[in-house]
Formats: structure tokens, sequence, C-alpha cells
């Protein structure tokens, strides 16, 4: 399935982080917290905001780090996406 968001909004897919401690201890989900680094798998078209313009700063494929408690969570096909709007994004990971 494809997804296209519309105006200034972002469709994440988490990148896993660890399971296990620095010392091996390996953590249960319900003890991860909730991932911050994502890959941008689609991104809107940008435009008119509440009567600013707005240009997108993000592009598929860029890793960035958002806002913990930001966005939508959805399930498309077997995946789980988020979709955030582009001033919750915090920073592009090089």
């Amino acid at each position: 399935m494809e997804i296209k968001p519309l105006f200034d909004r972002v469709v994440l897919k988490s990148i896993e982080s660890t399971e296990k401690t620095a010392s091996g201890i390996v953590l249960p989900s319900s003890a991860q917290e909730k991932p911050q680094l994502a890959e941008v798998i689609a991104v809107g078209p940008g435009g008119v905001i509440d009567g600013k313009e707005v240009t997108m700063q993000v592009k598929v494929g860029d890793r960035i780090l958002y806002s913990k408690y930001a966005g939508n969570e959805f399930k498309l096909d077997d995946d789980e996406v988020t979709i955030v709007r582009q001033s919750d994004i915090l920073a592009i990971v090089k």
C-alpha cells in the first residue's frame, strides 16, 4: 500500500533500538522507551499552512530524530508507521 501525506505531514518508520543494556541485560518490550529515531518513508508537499508558506526540509530516506510524544501511530500493511508534522522533527541524522 502506498501512502501520500497531506500538507506538512511526514510518514516515519521507527528504527528499532537495541533490546539490551550496555551490561547485557535484555529489556522486555514494556520497559523499552518509544524510539525517537526514524526513517522518512513519505513526505507531504508543504504549501501554505496557517497563512505561512511551508517548505519541506526532509526527504524520503532521511534518518531523523523526532519529539517523543509527537504524531499518530498507524498500522500500514505489516508495518507500524507514525505520521508527524514537520515541526515535530528535531534534527536530520547523518
